[in-house]
């Protein structure tokens, strides 16, 4: 696809994303999905109700109505087609830096598009071959007050809500400015537990972090939950359909130990689980401790979704998935990422122990991040170029789902572009720190020096 990447279409607003362009996809949309009605969401960006009023103008001329939800979390947006058998269109750009905002597009059973239907989207804002309603067929506009009060009633159901009451749980939540800020601090204390926070105050400027929740943003949630002498710390993305957690010392846990703990809790012998091709060696091994296969997709909640909905069709029981960015799934519950949900999932684990045990057996692993930038397609091609001639060079046969993964056994990396950044970004894993370093560095110098050559 040319237009959605891994999760929706995102960009700099005033540059890649901006109101026509918004209300092009929009339009694409309507026309594609041909529904009667249609719901609109938003995070807390900036642009975000500029962005949605072109949606909800897109959608009214090819003669949709519009429910407009209002600031809402991605899942609890999700929870509301599901709930109204219709689609839904939010404004968000998830993880991203404040510039950015962006468009996912979510079926009338509350699951993002899958990949065919994002294709027939595409084909139509394209070629710019859109239905357009008579005057007096346009759609109408009405506000919905109730769709995040009704979020939280529904994850309130689906959780072991006396198991964690009687905890006694201190929370840190850091919602970091985002959606979550609107509904996670509730539904928490609906759960019997005390909550503390930082940076949960609505605002698209995000002032007190970026939107990605990553150890150099979350200082102040490890100091908070040091402070409060909470159990545990969490942190939600812009979108708030992520989770990442601190242990009870403020200790930052790894996005890949927390998923290995999660699906080592809901997975059984016969069951299979799915994760994008940057998977860690931890999700690996519990597959292979608990008889449940491992099935990878190119990385993005899109991907995974797909291959969850033919495995599904299959017989297939896939009970968790995700990738190690705090994006969950539990299909049981919702196929869609959670991260209230997730959150609430981890909360079980802690009746008995606390979040450093939960998470020990799965320590011993570090990981390393690396982004390559470019500015222009030949750059682009360059990089990806001199990735696949490092690949194809190695001592070990490369996995190519999504990019160039290469395993060593003790080791791995990988270098794959971005779907919604213009960057290429490289990944490794080892047991020890340097090893994890010494491949990220040595391939982002590779690639780097490629780009200098374009």
């Amino acid at each position: 696809m040319k237009v959605f990447g891994s999760s929706g279409v995102r960009g700099v607003v005033g540059e890649a994303i901006t109101p026509e362009f918004v209300g092009r996809v929009a339009r694409a949309a309507g026309s594609t999905l041909n529904a009667d009605t249609v719901a609109v969401a938003r995070d807390t960006r900036q642009t975000g109700e500029m962005l949605a009023d072109a949606v909800a103008a897109g959608l009214a001329v090819t003669g949709s109505d519009v429910r407009r939800l209002g600031v809402v979390p991605t899942p609890g947006a999700q929870a509301y087609a599901e709930r109204a058998g219709v689609p839904g269109v939010v404004v968000t750009a998830s993880h991203n830096p404040p510039q950015y905002n962006g468009v996912k597009l979510v079926g009338a059973d509350g699951v993002e598009l899958s990949r065919d239907t994002l294709e027939r989207v595409e084909d139509r804002l394209l070629a710019e071959r859109f239905d357009t309603a008579d005057w007096d067929a346009t759609g109408e506009q009405r506000q919905v007050e109730s769709a995040r009060r009704e979020y939280v009633t529904e994850l309130l159901a689906a959780v072991d809500r006396d198991a964690i009451a009687a905890a006694d749980l201190t929370v840190a939540l850091d919602p970091g400015h985002g959606a979550g800020a609107l509904t996670s601090p509730e539904f928490f204390r609906k759960l019997g537990c005390r909550v503390v926070t930082v940076n949960a105050q609505p605002d698209g400027h995000f002032p007190g972090r970026d939107p990605e929740p990553v150890p150099p943003n979350l200082i102040d949630l490890g100091e908070l939950v040091r402070a409060a002498d909470a159990d545990i710390g969490i942190a939600h993305d812009g979108d708030a359909d992520r989770a990442i957690f601190y242990d009870e010392n403020g200790n930052y846990v790894e996005g890949d130990a927390s998923l290995a703990a999660l699906a080592a809790d809901a997975l059984s012998e016969g069951d299979t689980t799915v994760s994008a091709v940057n998977v860690s060696q931890r999700l690996v091994d519990v597959a292979e401790a608990t008889g449940a296969t491992l099935e990878l997709t190119p990385i993005g909640s899109t991907e995974i979704i797909t291959r969850i909905r033919e495995l599904t069709a299959e017989g297939e029981r896939v009970p968790v998935a995700g990738e190690g960015n705090g994006g969950l799934l539990f299909p049981d519950y919702r196929l869609a990422r959670d991260g209230a949900y997730t959150a609430a999932r981890f909360l079980e684990l802690l009746t008995d122990r606390p979040a450093s045990a939960v998470v020990a057996d799965y320590d011993g692993y570090a990981n390393v991040r690396e982004n390559v930038g470019y500015e222009s397609d030949a750059e682009r091609e360059a990089i990806l170029a001199a990735a696949e001639k490092h690949a194809e060079s190695a001592d070990t046969t490369p996995t190519t789902i999504d990019g160039y993964r290469l395993d060593y056994g003790d080791a791995w990396v990988l270098a794959r572009p971005s779907g919604t950044e213009p960057v290429v970004r490289v990944y490794a894993e080892a047991r020890a720190r340097d090893r994890a370093e010494s491949l990220a560095t040595d391939l982002r110098d590779i690639l780097v020096d490629a780009r200098a050559d374009a």
